[in-house]
């Protein structure tokens, strides 16, 4: 992610966690469906509270030792459950109505970047998250697409997010324009 040191315009992390933390109030559920080294998954547990619970999904072992030890050091363990397994598979393991939900695309930091969220996937696993997202809840989308494969997952959601009905959802983007590389941006869901 570009990290700049404006006054006034948040970075694509800060913008989403800004969301988040707006979306979520205390006793809600909510979703982290690419738990990765668990920022997510700490900052959502902070905003539900001693009575809400969060849901994080990946499938890199690795990933879940260290989104349990992120929890651990916060005394927030209790908020979460964390499952090894792909957040295609997400609507066997989450039942409950979700307030929020944030996927970050591409892979795991400083670990296999061989080892990354793919198109079909993470299209599921989205229209799975918008069907558990109570109204004004609240999808939020980390795109991460200058690896091998990440143009076509990035086009993937990006059709998605387009075919969505406005009568059931709103879909904004958020990107900073002027970067060098394939910076990351932001499509956030709000459901009507």
């Amino acid at each position: 992610m570009s990290r700049h040191n404006l006054h006034h315009l948040p970075g694509i992390l800060p913008f989403a966690h800004d969301l988040l933390r707006r979306a979520l109030q205390s006793g809600d559920c909510a979703l982290d469906a690419t738990a990765g080294n668990g920022h997510d998954t700490l900052l959502l547990a902070q905003c539900v509270g001693a009575h809400g619970h969060i849901y994080a999904f990946d499938v890199q072992p690795r990933a879940l030792a260290a989104t349990h030890t992120r929890l651990q050091q916060a005394g927030l363990q209790d908020r979460a459950t964390l499952i090894a397994d792909s957040h295609a598979h997400l609507s066997q393991h989450v039942t409950v109505g979700l307030k929020a939900a944030v996927f970050n695309l591409g892979y795991l930091p400083g670990s296999d970047k061989t080892v990354v969220t793919q198109p079909a996937s993470t299209v599921s696993a989205l229209a799975q998250a918008l069907d558990l997202l109570l109204p004004s809840g609240v999808l939020v989308v980390v795109i991460y697409h200058g690896h091998s494969g990440g143009e076509a997952e990035q086009q993937a959601v990006e059709n998605w997010c387009s075919a969505l009905n406005p009568q059931d959802a709103v879909a904004v983007r958020y990107q900073l324009v002027n970067q060098s590389g394939p910076p990351p941006y932001m499509l956030a869901v709000e459901k009507r």
